[in-house]
C-alpha cells in the first residue's frame, strides 16, 4: 500500500490527498474490472438479476455472522452466498423451471430470512443500513487485498476459459456436445459472482449493486460487433463510471455508489442512442 500512497501523492489530484480516498480509488480500480467482465455474461446468460439474489443472500450471512457475534461478518456473508450460489446451480441443473423463476424463488426466500434473522429477538434493521447504501471511502487495505485476489483469479478464469463460457451461456445443449462441462462451467460463475457481489456490498450498497453487475454489459452490448469488443467496451465502461462516480462523491458529498450507476445509466443511454443511429 505503501507504494500506491506515494504514486497517489505524486499525483496533482486534491482528493488524493487523503488516505481513505487514496483506498476508495484502489478499491474501484479493482472492482470495475470485475463488474464490467461479469457483466457481460450475466447480460448474455439473461440473468440480471442473480446479482440482486446474491446480494440479498451476503445479507442474511452478514446477518448471521453478527448474530453469532463474529467481529469480521463479512466472512459469513461469503460462505452463505457461496452455499447459495451452489445450491442455485443444483436446482437450476435439475429443474425444468426457467432461470428467471429459479431466481425470484431464491431472492424472495433470501429476502425474507435476511430480514428475519436480522430481526430475531427484536433485532433492530437501522444497524444494517450502511450495507443497504454502501461507502467506498470507508473500505480497509484488507479489503482491497481481497479484491486483488478475486481480480486475479477472474482473470485467470477468463483467459482460460471466456469462449467456452460463453457457448455454455448461450446454448448449453451445443456446449455439452462438445465436451464442454456445462454444470461445472455455471458454477464456477455463479460462484464468481457470489463472492463478488459480497466482497462489494459493503462499498457500494445493496440496492443498487445489481446496476454495477447489468449496466457495463448492456452498454457494450448496443455497439460492439464481437466478443472481444463486448468484454473490452464492458470492462472500460465500468472503469470510466467508477473513476467519475468516486470523483463526483468527493466534490458533491454524495453516494458513491448512486453517482456510478448513474453515470452507467448515462453510458446505456448514449450507446443506446449510437446503436440506433448506426442502424
Amino acid at each position: 500500500m505503501s507504494l500506491w500512497y506515494a504514486l497517489c501523492e505524486a499525483l496533482p489530484v486534491e482528493m488524493l490527498r487523503w488516505d481513505f480516498m487514496k483506498n476508495a480509488l484502489l478499491a474501484m480500480l479493482l472492482m470495475a474490472p470485475l463488474f464490467g467482465l461479469l457483466s457481460t455474461m450475466i447480460v448474455t446468460g439473461r440473468m440480471s438479476f442473480f446479482s440482486d439474489a446474491l446480494g440479498h443472500s451476503a445479507f442474511t450471512g452478514i446477518a448471521i455472522g453478527a448474530i453469532c457475534g463474529l467481529t469480521a461478518p463479512i466472512g459469513a456473508a461469503v460462505a452463505f452466498s457461496i452455499f447459495f450460489a451452489l445450491l442455485f446451480s443444483y436446482v437450476r441443473s435439475r429443474s425444468s423451471q426457467s432461470a428467471d423463476t429459479l431466481i425470484g424463488v431464491f431472492s424472495s426466500t433470501a429476502v425474507a430470512l435476511g430480514i428475519f434473522v436480522a430481526t430475531l429477538g427484536g433485532g433492530s434493521f437501522t444497524k444494517y443500513n450502511k450495507f443497504l447504501i454502501g461507502d467506498i471511502l470507508s473500505v480497509s487495505p484488507q479489503e482491497i487485498g481481497l479484491l486483488a485476489a478475486v481480480l486475479l483469479g477472474v482473470v485467470i478464469f477468463w483467459c482460460l476459459g471466456a469462449n467456452r463460457l460463453t457457448l455454455t451461456v448461450i446454448h448449453p445443449q451445443l456446449a455439452a456436445s462438445r465436451g464442454i462441462p456445462v454444470g461445472l462451467e455455471q458454477t464456477v460463475f455463479t460462484v464468481a459472482v457470489a463472492v463478488v457481489v459480497t466482497l462489494s456490498i459493503s462499498s457500494v450498497g445493496l440496492l443498487i449493486l445489481n446496476s454495477l453487475l447489468v449496466l457495463p454489459g448492456a452498454s457494450a452490448r448496443n455497439v460492439s460487433r464481437n466478443l472481444k469488443q463486448y468484454h473490452v467496451f464492458s470492462v472500460v465502461l465500468a472503469l470510466a463510471a467508477g473513476l467519475g462516480g468516486l470523483t463526483v462523491s468527493y466534490y458533491f458529498g454524495c453516494s458513491a455508489g448512486a453517482a456510478i450507476s448513474l453515470i452507467l445509466a448515462v453510458f446505456f443511454g448514449i450507446t443506446f442512442c449510437l446503436r440506433r443511429k448506426a442502424g
